[in-house]
Parts: structure tokens; C-alpha cells; sequence
């Protein structure tokens, strides 16, 4: 299938073109957007919120407040985390051939049937990797560092706060699910 007769697989207006903030959609601070472009066919497949300086001050914010001692997301214990993974992965699975089509219309790369690589493939890789990510989730083990004395010393390791990730065009579900895993 090439990425032109895709367009007619996905219903453009039912798109979400808004930003994601602290866990619900919002305009962009300055209401600024821009055309997201179909690179194989050249065609404007819709214009999406603009994030600026202003709003990724508020995601931050937000993920900070999120990160915080004593929040619910620093207190959720690894098998909760591992089981949120899974319910994105089974999410993923269940809307895949949405996000093939959505993929291939945004990258201009084919959807991969029979075996040939694209999105298809792309899809296929995040599913996995989600899944592995999961796994690790109620599996964060520290260990013992030996030193001399009468001294225990360990390492633990956890999250150590908010980061941004920049996601390019190629292979952008992939990488959104390396950066969350």
C-alpha cells in the first residue's frame, strides 16, 4: 500500500493535534500551529499545535510535580509500573493498523506488507520493546558494593528525575516507546 491510497484509511478530522500536558490536550500557549507534511506525496495532512518555550515550561512543571517525593507515580511500586506498560503495549496491539497507516503517512514510508519492511515493522518493534521494558519494571535490583569495615554499601538504582526527549522523523513511535520504556 503506498502512503497516497493510505490517506484514505485514516479520517484526518478525528486526528488529536493538540499538545499533552499533565495528562489531558491543550492548545499551545501562543495558539501557534504547523502543517505536518506527507514527505512521499508532498500533501498537508493536518496542522498540529506548536509547542513553544512557554509550554514546555508547563510540561515541566507537570512531570516535575509528578517525579515529586511522595507522589503517587514516585510511591507506584514496579509491579503497578510494569502492569501500566502492558496496558500501553495492549493499547498499541489493539489500534496497530491505525498506527501503520498513521505512520506511513507521516514518515512517507510504506506500511510493509508481506513481509517487506515498514511500518508494519516499526509497529511490530515498538510492541516488542514495550513489552521487554515492561519486564524490567518490578525487576530494579541494587547491589552490594564491597568495602572495607564494618560498613554496608549499596547502589539502588531508580529514576533520578524529568528529562526531555527529542524524536525524529524516521522512526517516531519506536523511539517514543524507547524513551518512555
Amino acid at each position: 500500500m503506498t502512503t497516497k491510497s493510505a490517506t484514505n484509511k485514516v479520517d484526518i478530522s478525528k486526528l488529536e493535534t493538540r499538545l499533552f500536558i499533565n495528562n489531558e490536550f491543550v492548545n499551545s500557549v501562543s495558539g501557534n500551529t504547523f502543517e505536518v507534511v506527507n514527505p512521499a506525496t508532498e500533501e498537508v495532512i493536518c496542522s498540529v499545535q506548536e509547542a513553544g518555550h512557554e509550554d514546555v515550561d508547563k510540561a515541566v512543571t507537570a512531570a516535575k510535580a509528578a517525579f515529586a517525593v511522595g507522589s503517587h507515580w514516585r510511591t507506584l511500586n514496579g509491579s503497578d509500573r510494569r502492569d501500566l506498560m502492558l496496558k500501553l503495549a495492549n493499547l498499541v496491539e489493539r489500534d496497530r493498523a491505525f498506527l501503520e497507516v498513521l505512520e506511513a503517512l507521516d514518515n512517507g514510508k510504506p506500511i510493509g506488507t508481506d513481509g517487506r519492511y515498514g511500518t508494519s515493522v516499526d509497529l511490530h518493534l515498538t510492541l516488542q520493546y514495550l513489552r521487554y521494558a515492561a519486564g524490567h519494571a518490578d525487576k530494579m535490583l541494587g547491589s552490594q558494593i564491597p568495602v572495607d569495615g564494618n560498613l554496608f554499601a549499596y547502589a539502588r538504582k531508580e529514576p533520578v528525575g524529568v528529562c526531555g526527549a527529542i524524536i525524529p522523523w524516521n522512526f517516531p513511535i519506536l523511539m517514543f516507546a524507547w524513551k518512555v520504556g
